[in-house]
């Protein structure tokens, strides 16, 4: 891969997906330069509040994990240094990572402008250039080309089909079609309601509307 100039690329794992209160727990990044020389920056982080269940089952790290390690604070210089003034890379980093890490950067003390800088985020890419629809989803699952798509019958019958391989691939023990169901955790913890207006973060509930939207927990207003 030629570069004309430097790229970082990077990830994080979070306690959670909400962008303007969940805390860094792990930080890793690669540095290539355009003379091919390659630099890694990986840090565990102690961000301060519970790493929740379903964080841990995800990412693997828990509260033990990091018990020891360094608050964000202590490293966001040596991760601002690391970046430096090259272009960002990574996988849905710019609705995700980096407006988290600039909140955690800005929390910490230290700017970081990244809007003006070529951003290249492989999750958009994707999605431009590769189907998401019924016909790439039978493809990938049941290995062969739909006939017929878009006729009634036959999506229903794909979508069968589709359903019976999932369970097979990511629930090989369970026999019961509603174990599927369980793949819906994620959101229905985050929040509260299905319409999605009270959200949990650290034991708290937040409204996410009106006048107090995503600032305080019900209990401080």
């Amino acid at each position: 891969m030629e570069l004309s100039r430097t790229l970082v690329v990077l990830d994080l794992e979070t306690t959670g997906t909400w962008v303007e209160k969940d805390k860094i727990i792990e930080i890793a990044m690669v540095r290539l330069a355009p003379d091919g020389r390659q630099d890694i920056f990986e840090k565990r982080v102690n961000p301060g509040i519970p790493i929740p269940a379903v964080v841990t089952q995800l990412t693997g790290i828990s509260d033990a994990d990091v018990s020891d390690a360094a608050p964000f604070n202590e490293i966001a210089g040596l991760a601002l240094e690391f970046i430096g003034d090259a272009d960002l890379a990574g996988f849905n980093i710019e609705r995700f990572d980096l407006p988290l890490l600039e909140r955690e950067l800005r929390e910490a003390g230290q700017g970081f402008e990244w809007k003006s800088r070529n951003i290249f985020d492989a999750q958009k890419i994707y999605h431009l250039h590769e189907k998401r629809d019924l016909s790439a989803a039978y493809a990938f699952y049941c290995q062969k080309p739909l006939v017929n798509a878009h006729a009634a019958l036959a999506d229903v019958n794909a979508t069968l089909e589709i359903l019976q391989a999932q369970l097979k691939r990511y629930c090989p023990e369970a026999a019961r079609f509603e174990t599927l169901q369980k793949f819906e955790y994620e959101v229905r913890d985050e929040f509260y309601d299905e319409e999605k207006r009270f959200r949990w973060w650290n034991g708290n509930l937040y409204m996410m509307f009106g006048r107090y939207a995503r600032q305080f927990s019900l209990a401080e207003i």
